[in-house]
């Protein structure tokens, strides 16, 4: 494995898709959460506040870009992610192709 890295994100959710956002990570697809792992995602939580969504996770894997590569073209994920992408906003200055916006990490204790 590799050095774990840490990543937050935020995005918005659409007021209409909120419910309907929370209702799908109480009980994802199948497949979802077994693909997450297996690209070495570790401590993934997603929290929201008023109209953003904030997630944490990490990642022990030694090729980030290969693991999200594989995430992307999963069957599962891309069922999953054409259910909940609707219901999400990106941020106008997020990363150009990127969709939850990459967030500086400027405090960290173990």
């Amino acid at each position: 494995m590799g050095e774990v890295r840490r990543f937050g994100q935020i995005i918005k959710v659409k007021p209409e898709g909120k419910a309907d956002y929370i209702a799908h990570h109480a009980n994802p697809m199948p497949g979802v959460n077994e693909m997450i792992k297996e690209c070495h995602l570790k401590n993934y939580s997603i929290y929201t506040r008023g109209e953003y969504l904030f997630s944490y996770f990490e990642y022990d894997g030694d090729d980030f870009e290969a693991d999200m590569d594989k995430m992307a073209a999963d069957p599962a994920t891309q069922r999953w992610w054409d259910v909940v992408k609707p219901l999400m906003q990106p941020l106008e200055d997020r990363a150009e192709g990127d969709f939850w916006s990459d967030m500086t990490e400027i405090y960290h204790l173990d």
